[in-house]
């Protein structure tokens, strides 16, 4: 008989910012499956290893500050561990700030997980003066105690080995205990809950107890079910009443008072001022803070259209090369037609703004860990919460560069739903990745010396309007006042090149799968209805029909037929704007700019107007549904196409006249 192999169930956590990622990206080497949490949009990582002989499965849950189970990622990480049981959860924390992370840690030990704490960012903690007794804060823990360095690292395998112990050492309760007063009380409710013997099989009791008397919602929705369900909630309140206060501000305090006993024992040496308190004073300044980000985001657009031109150029030679070489060896008419036109004109355009789209995501690396980001969100949170969005609105608008399905996912941070509605109807205007190609491709072939500007004035145009909409929003269908916004902001790191590159490759790769699959289908039925009935003329196939059926509409904006028809395929994939031309332009081995500029589709000023309408117009199809999943409302979504089709006709209508009057043709 064979012996069955028993795989270690993991589960990474930690505060955002504290190396995470990094320390998954170590121990899986890049075995990683990427998938979403049964019943959530939420993205969910899972990687194995193994180590000793050991088979390790290792599941990255949701960056948190606590398990209160107020957000989604704090549900998701909390039923995980309370329900899914994993053999040991390694809890990484930031070891220059213990004092905020070892809260997560005690929420963790409250729960009777089998811990294993990583003392990540060892080498900042003492570059700051920090002397940590590693061993002492193990004991008084009551849990093992890695010191890491993530962006060398360094301790990972006697991390690996931690979790291979911990995992044949199954914890028996909670050794943690706080201030007599705070016991006494949580002991009486404890023994309470102890006489339901379903409630005590299922849950820690202690656990139970603590989140009773914080009135946590969902455990509450579990004692509702219990046969002592009277006496725990008349107990409940009694005992509130005794700590005076509100209970889970006095038990949070706890839970301080424990950790500042433990770090004046375990913890020595004074912060010194550090580089990142100097460049704070800058970076923060509330006057030069905001010209700083600009100026950022302006070299980093200027980064990705400059770099990134040469190897545009030499995709586009070797698509030019394919086609000539697939006109001259393919005798079938219909299916040369196809592969050079369809293909070749239609995707292979597309394929050509790999290199920008890699390079953006490769910059906004760079800003991320170098933990600029989070500073940038700082800043902004002064202008965002005067015009009505939440400070924590910037993570997921800042994520709608990349792409809006995952931004608009991000919402999930944000507690109150009248500050997640206002930022999931503005997230789709921020440029996604998707209409940079759009916005390089008019801009080359109608702005000349100004192109750069070009893109980058359509970036803040987004930005621009996705506050005026939001101040609105807030004016009228969602009345009220922001929550305050409270961030943590990350010591400044050196970004490794290797995890700018995993970062840069796991964003780019969804541009590349969606160019194999919803751009190369869009473009085979483009193809198709530009070709037939076949033999006739481009103007008269039916893909001609459509845009001259729908050109009147948009002649105000002095949009021809074919720009029409490019947005209105363009709303599967905005991408698809730019294959559409290729197509109906042909392949040409002048390139796609110079055959919209020799044919005179688009003036200096219509051009502007085409790419502010191809930011602004209606969602892409992905966008739409994880607006529909993310609000569970017909009604948002509907409104968020609508809102987003009268915005960009409006827009570019201005843009035309405006030009007129100041004398631009």
């Amino acid at each position: 008989m064979g012996w069955i192999a028993v795989t270690i169930r993991v589960a990474l956590i930690g505060n955002p910012n504290v190396g995470k990622s990094l320390i998954f990206n170590n121990l899986t080497g890049g075995r990683v499956h990427v998938g979403n949490w049964p019943g959530k949009t939420v993205e969910k990582k899972e990687g194995r290893c193994r180590h000793r002989g050991e088979d390790i499965q290792i599941v990255d849950l949701p960056g948190v500050y606590s398990l209160t189970a107020q957000t989604i990622d704090e549900m998701i990480a909390r039923d995980y561990i309370v329900k899914e049981k994993p053999d040991v959860v390694v809890d990484i924390v930031d070891a220059s700030n213990l004092e905020r992370n070892l809260y997560l840690t005690l929420q963790l030990l409250e729960l009777e997980a089998n811990v294993v704490v990583a003392l990540n960012k060892y080498d900042l903690a003492k570059s700051l003066g920090f002397q940590i007794d590693v061993e002492g804060l193990s004991k008084m823990l009551g849990v093992r105690v890695i010191p890491t360095i993530a962006t060398t690292k360094e301790g990972m395998q006697e991390l690996l080995d931690a979790i291979l112990e911990a995992s044949k050492q199954r914890r028996r309760g909670s050794t943690l205990r706080y201030n007599e007063r705070v016991e006494k009380i949580i002991s009486r409710m404890e023994q309470l809950i102890q006489e339901d013997k379903l409630l005590a099989e299922a849950y820690p009791t202690r656990w139970l107890a603590i989140k009773v008397l914080e009135s946590d919602e969902e455990v509450l929705k579990e004692i509702e079910k219990s046969s002592q369900k009277e006496r725990i909630l008349a107990l409940k309140e009694s005992l509130q009443k005794e700590l005076g206060g509100d209970a889970s501000v006095v038990l949070a305090e706890a839970r301080y008072e424990f950790i500042s006993g433990v770090l004046g024992k375990t913890v020595r040496g004074a912060k010194p001022l550090t580089v990142t308190d100097l460049l704070d004073k800058a970076l923060l300044d509330k006057y030069a803070g905001i010209p700083v980000f600009l100026s950022s985001m302006w070299l980093l657009f200027r980064f990705t259209f400059d770099v990134s031109a040469p190897l545009t150029s030499l995709i586009e030679m070797f698509f030019g090369w394919l086609g000539t070489l697939a006109s001259a060896s393919i005798p079938n008419e219909q299916l040369a037609g196809f592969v050079v036109n369809g293909l070749l004109g239609g995707v292979g355009a597309v394929l050509t703004f790999i290199p920008p789209i890699f390079f953006l995501f490769f910059g906004l690396s760079l800003l991320e860990d170098s933990g600029y980001l989070a500073r940038a969100a700082f800043v902004m949170d002064r202008i965002m919460y005067r015009l009505g969005l939440h400070g924590k609105s910037f993570i997921p608008l800042l994520l709608g560069f990349g792409c809006n399905v995952p931004a608009v996912m991000a919402t999930r941070i944000i507690e109150s739903d009248e500050d997640r509605i206002i930022t999931i109807l503005v997230n789709p205007l921020m440029s996604c990745s998707a209409r940079l190609p759009v916005y390089i491709l008019i801009s080359s072939a109608v702005l000349g010396s100004y192109a750069a500007i070009g893109v980058y004035s359509m970036y803040l145009l987004g930005i621009a309007l996705a506050l005026i909409m939001a101040l609105l929003f807030r004016r009228t269908i969602l009345k009220g006042k922001p929550s305050p916004f409270i961030l943590e902001l990350p010591h400044y790191a050196r970004p490794t090149l290797r995890n700018t590159a995993l970062h840069m490759w796991e964003r780019g790769s969804l541009f590349l799968k969606k160019a194999g699959t919803i751009i190369t289908l869009t473009m085979i039925v483009v193809w198709f209805l530009s070709s037939y009935p076949w033999g006739s003329h481009l103007e008269e196939s039916y893909v001609g029909m459509l845009g001259r059926t729908l050109e009147p509409l948009f002649r105000p904006l002095g949009f021809d037929w074919r720009a029409v028809v490019a947005l209105f395929f363009g709303f599967l994939a905005k991408e698809v704007v730019v294959g559409t031309f290729g197509l109906l332009l042909g392949a040409e081995a002048t390139g796609l700019p110079e055959a919209l500029r020799s044919q005179g589709i688009f003036t200096p000023l219509t051009g502007f107007a085409f790419m502010a309408f191809t930011l602004i117009y209606m969602p892409c199809v992905a966008t739409i549904a994880a607006i529909y999943r993310e609000t569970n409302s017909l009604k948002w979504t509907l409104f968020a196409i609508v809102y987003s089709m009268i915005l960009a006709y409006v827009v570019a209508f201005a843009i035309i006249i405006v030009g007129h009057l100041l004398g631009f043709a």
